[in-house]
C-alpha cells in the first residue's frame, strides 16, 4: 500500500520550486499518534484525543492512513468501512504542507482503499464554512446530500453532508481510476 506520491514543496521568491519531495502514503502505527496529535489539534477545534487514534489503530473496520514526507508526518486519513459502505472520519493535512496535493493524494487513497474494502459509497461530514476542504472533496467527485444541524461545536456550525458512489458516475472525469 505504500504509494509514493512525487511533488514539489516549497516556493522561492522567484516561484521556482526550491526542492522535490516524495510523499509515501502508508498505514499509520501506534508510534505515529503523537505527531499526528500535533496535526489534529492544528487543525480542528474540538480535536479527537490521543486515545481515540489507538483504539482505532486496533479495530479491524477502520483504516488510518498517513502521508510522509522525509521523516516528517504531512497529513493523515481515517475511514470506517462497513455494509457495503464507508465515511471518511478525518483528514487533516500540516499547514505547511497544505495546498501542494497532500490532502488530494490522502483522499485518492482513501477511496481506493474503501474501494478495495467492499464499499461502493463513501460519506463525510465537513464544516459549512471549510471552502477549501468544500473545494477539494467536490473536486474528488463528492456531491453534497444533506446537512446535520449544529453538528460541530466550538463553534456552533452546521455539517454539510457529502458522499461520492464508487461505482457510479458520482466519481470525477480528472480523479485517477480506482483500482
Amino acid at each position: 500500500m505504500r504509494q509514493r506520491v512525487p511533488g514539489w514543496i516549497g516556493w522561492g521568491d522567484s516561484r521556482i520550486p526550491q526542492r522535490k519531495a516524495v510523499l509515501v502514503i502508508r498505514p499509520m502505527r501506534r508510534r505515529d499518534v503523537p505527531e499526528v496529535m500535533e496535526i489534529e489539534r492544528g487543525s480542528f477545534s474540538a480535536p479527537w484525543s490521543a486515545f481515540t487514534f489507538r483504539s482505532l489503530l486496533r479495530r479491524r473496520s477502520a483504516v488510518l492512513l498517513v502521508a510522509e514526507e522525509g521523516e516528517r508526518i504531512a497529513g493523515y486519513a481515517v475511514l470506517w468501512i462497513g455494509s457495503g459502505g464507508a465515511e471518511l472520519g478525518n483528514l487533516a493535512v500540516r499547514r505547511a504542507f497544505r495546498g501542494q496535493g497532500t490532502g488530494r493524494a490522502l483522499l485518492d487513497e482513501v477511496l481506493r482503499e474503501a474501494a478495495a474494502g467492499g464499499a461502493g459509497t463513501v460519506f463525510l461530514e465537513v464544516r459549512e464554512s471549510n471552502e477549501a476542504a468544500r473545494q477539494l472533496y467536490a473536486g474528488a467527485g463528492f456531491r453534497f446530500v444533506g446537512m446535520r444541524s449544529d453538528y460541530y461545536v466550538s463553534p456552533r456550525e452546521d455539517a454539510l453532508v457529502m458522499r461520492i458512489r464508487l461505482d457510479s458516475s458520482d466519481v470525477s472525469s480528472d480523479r485517477r481510476p480506482l483500482r
